[in-house]
């Protein structure tokens, strides 16, 4: 069976593919293989390096609270960074060069700087002409960088977003006599954030990560710093520790994604589902309304 742009395999074809699946499956066993017997041989299998995640007092001590750290830059870098991107974006779009220039010149140069050096900046910031306490300068700063950073990303995120629509959503609002500020908020943005959804939710679970680059260099106490404390006092558990954040940012990162996930599709079925439906009986034949040759159908 063929299609336009996929032919059916032959038995050649069939029996390759079987080969190379075997072969890869075969390669991935000796490659975990190899993993556990290193990590046997080392002792990082042991039990004793595995058993105080099975109690309280890691995950109340050292756990719960890096990540309430992390929750807590990562939330406030959304909640600022997605506004603030859509402004920009929306502002890159402006038919006025005094908006879209000084728009465009700040999305590139900060999305052209790496977040760490936007991190280590905002501390410094913070440090020399603000009040912020020593305790909360490392939050102020990790948040700040995500936020230059992201909303940059964002920005042309929500730009790309719009210019996806097609011509006439443009054409068709004006033609109704919308103003411009009507038909990005009316006509443009409602329809593009469907489209953009899947690439916020990536900038978003990027956002969730890089609060790590804040535990690494500006000692905040996020949830993978936790981990570095975590694996000394428990005897140097360092494949266990950092195996358990692994997992617990996994599943952060999965849950995000399966929320957008959940939320795209909603957004899909209720645009299919609004319009009204005429009936037969109220539908008018309109060639003849006019003149009174016709009737209904």
């Amino acid at each position: 069976m063929s299609a336009l742009l996929y032919d059916a395999q032959g038995p050649r074809a069939k029996r390759r593919n079987v080969l190379f699946t075997v072969v890869f499956l075969v390669a991935l066993a000796a490659v975990l293989w190899w993993v556990y017997s290193t990590l046997k041989d080392n002792g990082q299998l042991e039990w004793v390096l595995w058993k105080p995640f099975t109690t309280s007092e890691p995950w109340s001590t050292y756990i719960w609270p890096g990540l309430q750290n992390t929750l807590k830059a990562a939330a406030l870098a959304m909640i600022i960074a997605l506004p603030l991107g859509a402004v920009f974006g929306i502002a890159r779009l402006s038919e006025h060069a005094w908006i879209r220039v000084p728009a465009a010149l700040v999305v590139e140069f900060f999305r052209a700087i790496p977040v760490l050096i936007l991190m280590i900046f905002g501390l410094a910031l913070f440090a020399q002409y603000t009040n912020v306490s020593s305790d909360d300068r490392p939050l102020y700063a990790v948040v700040t960088g995500l936020v230059l950073y992201n909303a940059s990303v964002l920005a042309e995120i929500v730009r790309a977003g719009i210019l996806s629509l097609p011509k006439g959503q443009s054409e068709a609002a004006m033609a109704i006599g919308l103003r411009k500020n009507q038909e990005m908020r009316l006509i443009l943005l409602p329809q593009a954030v469907t489209a953009m959804l899947p690439a916020i939710v990536s900038q978003m679970v990027v956002i969730v990560k890089d609060t790590a680059l804040g535990g690494a260099v500006l000692t905040f106490p996020e949830l993978l710093s936790s981990a570095n404390t975590m694996s000394g006092y428990y005897g140097a558990n360092t494949i266990a520790s950092f195996t358990v954040v692994a997992v617990i940012f996994i599943a952060l990162n999965f849950a995000l994604t399966s929320f957008a996930s959940w939320l795209e599709r909603r957004l899909r079925r209720a645009k299919k589902s609004t319009g009204a439906v005429v009936g037969a009986d109220n539908a008018e034949i309109a060639g003849t309304a006019g003149t009174g040759a016709g009737g209904t159908v």
